[in-house]
């Protein structure tokens, strides 16, 4: 392929054609084992611009590789070809029409965000995949979807009702289901539309192809099936001598996995929202045996979800910070257990569907524990599930839970039996897999531990997979239930629907794809599923030497791998959560957490430079990173981009010299404190427009951000004024002056020494640089010579049990979190860790002690609002800042849902970021400050998020301790 060419075809289009290597990089994986650098990769931004794609595909001979949010477990979304990424642009809810209960959505709508759009109408889209905060309806299509509610809503080919798409030779089509006589007159079409109908009715209607399709086709009663083109769905039509009165080539196109046509909107339909009222049955097992005896039994109840979780999946989500919560449920180590949801719009008929339900799993006597969840814990719980996926690859080294025998249908009287040999041929190989999902519907996600940077794993991979094809084919199942057949299982179709039938395959491919440009390798004439893997196998491991220790991932590169490309960072503002703030605001795969570590991975493993730090794509990608943490805790794979953006920074930077702005923020407090000497005129030239303009200028300094004041304060002094000694709680405590409180905040350090002095607490200060400029701007000789100063200091109280008390925290955090890598000396940074808390952390404590209550605050009411700080949300929690500023007893206290502020530091100063930083702030958390009144308090324990939200709405944020400081008697 000419360059020129390529460089043509970006000129043509009005959406983009990226060609360069960071782009090829980035969309040459998905979330399977699978890596293939494509030739571009395309933003379509319209109709004519997939045409004009297509069109230079037939010409040049080469695949395009359609893709939305790229979470594809087998392989679909990677290839050699064109990647063509939808998800930017083809993003709109066309229509809804609540009569006949239909959306038409482009195929970029994500779809959580559907059914929330959904909602004022009382529908909603049925099939839930894992993945729906940030999967697509057309890849939902592409795969024919089906996720934890199929056994009460099926799969999304039984939801499509229509497809517009454009067809390998750039001619639009539209298909949806036809009556015989409509079809038949499809097939008199004098376009290559009619062309495809006319072959579909011939090869369809030979007496000798049906018989092949149903001798050799899964059972039919297995909802899940991808095995192949779906053509056994339409012999059920007239047509072809079936029952059903209308046939649909939509059936046969959900799950072709785009390799027969471009979708480009998609009709669906729709179903009555789901009763409101729901709970959740979780019987605990010591055996999986016993489980999986339990599942029939339990289906022939109206459940709602039938999932399973074994131990190996609830082990991980110990490790994980933002799962832990929802492990509240879990009784003693089961071995497995069920979650088994029921509904009813009746609290009444629901509690007699739990006591039926009790009723059969008592009967049994195989589970040891039964817990009953209601609706709110059921959704945490079903959160644990969800994350099962992602939550594999945090296991450490380099084996891990591989995607390749994970998609099995059976009938569900077969599970059992099925599970039975299938762990028999795994014992077989000195294998014990991974056992989870969704058991209601026949379908575990089964996956060997394999490491497949080893050629005798690679080989195991291949030997594992094909012994479990014959399995599954011995109960004439479906070896692609869900997932797809995409690379790594398309080798295996003919051998599951045999040769008669998968040659009929290929000619349906060629009638719709003559010249095969799309998504080529997939379904037939498949790649090797035991190549082009994401590690080359065998090879010499890099040596990367690092200043921050990264020997809990057995390395930087490990830590980096750890991503398995779930996507979970891809989901947007609208869900929960806030990781990747940037890609919230720019929608741009390089800012996701998979981007950069994808990124990371490829760069480290493949550059031949002696820093392989050193790379501009590299700094490109890292370039948005907020360093928020929220991947640290939220990714279930705990991918710490901030940590990893860190030392690449000092990488970087070693090799190319610390810019000078770099060094002006990193050296930050050494300014503020020579600054504070002469607070009057520092602040003067901040405030004036020329010499503040200037300054900003010369620094790179955004010209619309206010600067900080800078103070000189005595907290010593100020400390002697208030009565410390005549304590009546007899605890003490230190109060961390951080480097901002110190010379920034100090209004709010004089309040905590009141409130703390007047709750009674012996309070002493500690002084200390906590280094996180340094660390963020990746100066980490001076990080790390700060805190190993600060260890030995801060051992001094953890051997005393003076708990360390901080305001700011990000500087406090740090304590908890960086430090621990900046020594070996585990134990002590441990002790330390767990001898520092937020000042809301401590309060929280000793309200929950019984030390505190609400006697010495006012009793007026008043409502706040609280925006918590990013390393708050990752490293801690916001409830201990909700539940301090509830002291007050009719203060009406609320959280807001804001994700990050934008600010992060010096990110939100620095000019070219500024932009950035106010969409990221303008997404949640502006809105919600500025439709608060006036007299509700905004509570921001954030010394940047208050400089953001000021900026941002001009209201004044006050840190919680003020607030409780404004209340007391």
């Amino acid at each position: 392929m000419e360059t020129a060419s390529l460089h043509d075809l970006k000129e043509r289009l009005e959406g983009e054609l990226r060609i360069d290597k960071l782009s090829k990089a980035l969309y040459a994986t998905d979330a399977s084992v699978y890596r293939k650098t494509p030739l571009a990769v395309a933003f379509p931004k319209n109709t004519s611009d997939l045409q004009k794609l297509i069109l230079f595909a037939k010409e040049h001979s080469i695949g395009l590789i359609p893709r939305t949010a790229g979470t594809s477990l087998a392989g679909q979304c990677v290839g050699d070809g064109i990647v063509v990424d939808v998800s930017v642009h083809f993003t709109k809810i066309i229509s809804v029409d609540k009569e006949k209960m239909q959306v038409t959505v482009q195929p970029g709508v994500i779809r959580d965000e559907l059914n929330t759009y959904l909602e004022p109408y009382g529908l909603f889209f049925g099939p839930n995949t894992s993945t729906a905060n940030r999967c697509m309806i057309g890849g939902m299509v592409g795969n024919n979807s089906s996720g934890t509610t199929s056994i009460r809503y099926g799969i999304t080919r039984e939801y499509t009702s229509s497809l517009k798409t454009i067809l390998s030779n750039g001619e639009e089509a539209e298909f949806k289901a036809l009556t015989t006589d409509e079809f038949l007159d499809k097939t008199k079409l004098d376009s290559f539309e009619g062309s495809i109908y006319r072959s579909l009715h011939k090869e369809l209607s030979n007496k000798e192809i049906q018989e092949e399709i149903i001798r050799e086709f899964p059972k039919p009663q297995i909802h899940r099936r991808n095995t192949g083109y779906a053509i056994d769905e339409l012999l059920k039509s007239d047509v072809f001598g079936g029952k059903k009165d209308l046939i649909n080539v939509c059936e046969l196109l959900s799950g072709s996995e785009g390799t027969l046509a471009f979708t480009t909107e998609i009709t669906l339909q729709l179903v009555p929202i789901p009763p409101k009222l729901s709970a959740m049955v979780v019987p605990h097992y010591r055996t999986l045996e016993d489980c999986l005896t339990d599942v029939a039994p339990t289906m022939k109840h109206n459940l709602h979800t039938c999932e399973m979780m074994d131990k190996v999946i609830l082990d991980c989500t110990k490790n994980n910070r933002d799962q832990l919560k929802n492990r509240f449920f879990v009784a003693g180590d089961p071995a497995a257990l069920l979650m088994l949801e029921v509904k009813s719009d009746t609290e009444e008929d629901l509690q007699k569907q739990i006591e039926a339900l009790l009723a059969t799993i008592e009967a049994s006597g195989l589970s040891y524990s039964n817990s009953i969840l209601n609706a709110q814990e059921g959704k945490m719980a079903a959160e644990l599930r969800k994350a099962g996926l992602g939550l594999l690859g945090n296991i450490v080294g380099d084996k891990k839970a591989v995607a390749c025998i994970e998609d099995t249908a059976v009938a569900v009287e077969d599970l059992k039996d099925f599970i039975g040999e299938f762990t028999q041929i795994m014992a077989g190989y000195k294998q014990s897999a991974v056992y989870y999902a969704h058991a209601g519907a026949g379908e575990l996600h089964l996956r060997p531990m394999l490491n497949l940077k080893k050629s005798d794993d690679v080989h195991l991979f291949r030997a594992i997979t094909t012994d479990v094809a014959k399995l599954t084919k011995k109960y004439k199942g479906s070896f692609s239930g869900e997932h797809g057949d995409g690379i790594v299982r398309a080798e295996f179709i003919p051998l599951m629907i045999g040769d008669k039938n998968y040659q009929l395959l290929k000619r349906v491919k060629s009638y719709f794809d003559p010249t095969n440009i799309f998504n080529p390798g997939k379904i037939v004439d498949a790649f090797a599923m035991d190549e082009s893997l994401r590690y080359t196998i065998d090879r010499k491991e890099p040596e990367i030497k690092t200043l921050l220790d990264f020997s809990d991932s057995e390395g930087i590169l490990k830590a980096a791998e750890k991503c398995n490309g779930s996507g979970d960072c891809r989901k947007t503002h609208q869900s929960a959560g806030g990781m990747c703030p940037s890609y919230h605001a720019t929608k741009n795969e390089k800012d996701t957490t998979r981007g950069r570590a994808n990124a990371l991975r490829e760069f480290l493993t493949t550059s031949e430079a002696p820093n392989k730090f050193n790379q501009k794509e590299l700094k490109e990608v890292f370039d948005l990173c907020l360093s928020c943490k929220a991947c640290a805790s939220e990714c279930p794979s705990n991918v710490d981009v901030a940590t990893l953006k860190t030392e690449f920074l000092y990488q970087y930077q070693e090799a190319n010299g610390y810019p000078l702005r770099g060094k002006l923020f990193a050296y930050n407090t050494q300014l503020n404190k020579l600054g504070s000497k002469v607070s009057g005129l520092t602040n003067a030239i901040y405030d004036s427009s020329f010499f503040g303009g200037l300054l900003k200028s010369s620094a790179g300094v955004a010209k619309e951000r206010t600067m900080p004041k800078v103070y000189s304060f005595n907290f010593d002094k100020h400390l002697q004024t208030f009565d410390n000694k005549n304590t009546k709680n007899k605890k003490s405590i230190a109060l961390y002056i951080d480097e901002f409180t110190n010379y920034l905040d100090v209004e709010l350090g004089k309040d905590a020494i009141e409130v703390l002095t007047k709750l009674g607490y012996d309070v002493e200060l500690f002084y200390a640089e906590s280094g996180r400029t340094y660390i963020s701007k990746g100066f980490l000789k001076q990080a790390k010579k700060l805190a190993l100063d600060n260890i030995e200091k801060l051992k001094v109280f953890a051997d005393k049990n003076i708990p360390v008390v901080g305001l700011e925290p990000s500087a406090i955090l740090t304590f908890r979190d960086e430090y621990r890598r900046f020594t070996t000396d585990k134990e002590t940074i441990t002790k330390i860790a767990t001898n520092c808390y937020l000042i809301e952390e401590f309060l929280a404590n000793e309200i929950t002690a019984g030390v505190l209550n609400s006697d010495v605050f006012t009793t007026e009411t008043k409502k706040v609002k609280i925006h918590g700080h990013c390393h708050q949300k990752a490293l801690s929690n916001q409830k201990v800042t909700f539940d301090i500023l509830n002291l007050p007893k009719n203060y009406e206290v609320s959280i807001i849902t804001s994700g990050c502020c934008g600010m992060a530091g010096s990110f939100g100063y620095e000019k070219e970021h500024y932009e950035v930083s106010m969409q990221i702030g303008e997404l949640k958390l502006f809105p919600a400050v500025r439709k608060s009144p006036e007299d509700t308090i905004i509570s921001a324990n954030g010394t940047s998020c208050r400089h953001q939200i000021y900026d941002g709405t001009k209201r004044q944020a006050k840190h919680p301790i003020t607030i409780l400081k404004e209340a007391l008697l």
